[in-house]
């Protein structure tokens, strides 16, 4: 079908796509809200979109283009698209509706985000350090003698006969954006990614009335929290801190994976008093919090504070009833030295299985290259090819033979065509609500299925968006070895234990896999360079394979003729960086 584009509609065809697809793209968003979310939309939010259908073609294409952009300012020579003309002609109309400021107040960092290097040096030419200086030193020199004036673009560039635009309807189309997709990490690009074939979803059947929010108030309440979020980063005095805290807890949230999102930032909150070392604080915000990793938190500040009693007993309780195996792992960690602290005998937890470990020392290569290149050369023969899968190969297996327990429409869990997994994915009760379809997934390798139902969903979902299949590892033949050589019986343990705490087991497994084709056997490698020692979540992979008696072992590399030195680095990471890991939303799929 040809295109058919006039000054009211763009139609496009998959043979045939218009240059306006993203327009129709937004538009088609816009369609989706507005028939969703009616009940949701207020005066504000109707009249834009209504008034954006009036909008003359190329006026509603420049503002969809400028939106899809990084913003919110734009200069005018900035803003050449053969599909829409003259930037000033299509704005007018935008600018009428006060949808654009076309002559926005610039600050000296507004005009340094805009202008060039040479743009700075012909504005600012009587500046006499200015050709001796990096233009972070100029923008410096320029604050100090500019201060927090602005005015016009140009007014500070006299030359210059373009104008600069400023988005001022953008909180509105956050709004837009937000309830269509769930989530503020994914943008309008989705779409043409998608339209591009850089990014496959799968198709996946939900009800007319799916959405991610029911009320307006859990919009209100999405972009309430994620305003604080954005301005805890700014904040660099405890005063500040606590009133972030107070309206954070102000909030009135009645919705559970809100709740969630606000217990990480609490957590947040409460890491930022820990490196003030304001510890009473960082202790009662901990204690709001219902993240995983509060209450390991709360452990280590009571421990700060010397107040070894109370850390005592927290960590028992830990020990009791651990929230997962992380946290035990780490009670189990700081009992003895808690114990010793008050004179008291530390219980002695089950021991962890013990997994082989061994020194391999190499030559250290001329070109620097990643040590777990090293070893997987140096151990690589025809007869026992070597790979460097990490996490990549456990886990798209587990995607490829669970396909369809993954991607069934479980109410609340998709909302639109644009989602990588389930909205759910780290729900506690993720496998709960699909504990039929996951069994018959696992009942193939016990049948011997598993091997064609993998092969099918290989070949047919290639490239498709899955939160446990990387597309980029994976090829016929390390598949074909991997499905030959690695025993069901494994993959079963393997796949067990990876969806019983999706978040906390999809990483940490072995570097390398080595395969024996002849024998049909294989065995995982983690290696490990100089100074680097083994992580939290890598001893807990290693000793379940132990325990299972699966092939597993540490490798040591030593650099021929160079010492060790001991102790360089502490292995798990304690803290913010594994333990905020971003909290699944609906829409989503996955954390950002």
């Amino acid at each position: 079908m040809d295109i058919q584009v006039d000054s009211n509609t763009v139609e496009s065809s998959p043979s045939s796509p218009s240059p306006l697809y993203y327009l129709l793209n937004f538009e088609r968003a816009l369609a989706w809200v507005s028939e969703r979310y009616d009940d949701l939309l207020d005066a504000t939010e109707r009249e834009f979109a209504s008034a954006f259908a009036r909008l003359p073609l190329a006026s509603r294409a420049l503002l969809v283009r400028m939106l899809m952009r990084n913003g919110p300012r734009f200069r005018t020579s900035k803003l050449n698209y053969p599909e829409i003309g003259c930037p000033l002609v299509a704005a007018a109309p935008l600018i009428a509706l006060g949808w654009i400021d076309h002559e926005p107040q610039l600050s000296i960092d507004d005009l340094f985000s805009l202008a060039t290097r040479p743009e700075l040096e012909r504005i600012f030419s009587e500046a006499a350090a200015l050709r001796r200086c990096s233009k972070s030193e100029l923008r410096e020199l320029l604050r100090a003698e500019y201060g927090a004036q602005t005015q016009p673009y140009r007014a500070w560039d006299a030359t210059s006969d373009e104008q600069v635009f400023e988005l001022e309807i953008s909180p509105v189309c956050d709004r837009v954006r937000l309830m269509f997709f769930g989530n503020l990490h994914q943008s309008w690009s989705e779409f043409v990614l998608a339209d591009l074939g850089v990014y496959r979803y799968e198709a996946v059947s939900f009800e007319p009335s799916a959405r991610a929010f029911q009320r307006r108030s859990d919009v209100d309440a999405y972009l309430a929290l994620q305003a604080c979020r954005e301005a805890l980063d700014g904040i660099d005095g405890i005063a500040a801190l606590r009133e972030l805290f107070g309206a954070v807890l102000a909030m009135p949230i009645d919705n559970a994976w809100l709740e969630l999102r606000r217990a990480k930032l609490f957590y947040r909150i409460g890491y930022r008093a820990e490196q003030m070392r304001d510890w009473e604080f960082a202790l009662e915000v901990y204690e709001r919090s219902q993240w995983p990793e509060a209450r390991h938190r709360r452990m280590r500040v009571l421990e700060r504070c010397a107040r070894f009693g109370d850390a005592f007993a927290l960590v028992t309780r830990a020990l009791e009833a651990p929230e997962n195996e992380e946290e035990y792992q780490r009670a189990a960690r700081m009992m003895p030295r808690l114990a010793r602290r008050l004179g008291q005998p530390a219980p002695r937890p089950p021991a962890p299985a013990g997994f082989a470990r061994s020194t391999l020392t190499l030559t250290r290569p001329a070109v620097p290259l990643a040590v777990e290149y090293v070893v997987q050369d140096h151990l690589h023969a025809p007869q026992a090819p070597v790979f460097y899968v990490e996490n990549t190969l456990i886990n798209s297996l587990f995607g490829l033979l669970c396909w369809e327990a993954v991607f069934e429409p479980v109410p609340g869990s998709f909302f639109h065509p644009f989602q990588r997994g389930p909205a759910d994915l780290h729900a506690p009760d993720f496998l709960a609500r699909r504990a039929e379809t996951f069994a018959r997934c696992f009942a193939q390798l016990d049948s011997g299925a598993y091997y064609d139902t993998i092969w099918r969903h290989y070949e047919r979902k290639a490239g498709m968006q899955s939160p446990f299949v990387f597309w980029g590892a994976l090829t016929s033949p390390l598949m074909t070895l991997a499905l030959d050589c690695l025993p069901a019986r494994h993959l079963k343990l393997w796949f067990a234990r990876l969806v019983s705490d999706i978040r906390a087991n999809r990483s940490g497994l072995p570097d390398l896999v080595r395969f024996w084709p002849t024998e049909r056997r294989y065995e995982l490698i983690e290696v490990k360079g100089p100074g680097d020692r083994l992580q939290d979540n890598q001893i807990r992979w290693l000793a379940y394979c132990a325990q299972h008696g699966m092939p597993a072992r540490v490798l040591d590399v030593r650099w021929e003729g160079e010492v060790e030195i001991e102790g360089e680095v502490e292995g798990g990471i304690d803290g913010l960086d594994r333990a905020v890991a971003d909290v699944t939303t609906p829409g989503a799929g996955v954390a950002p």
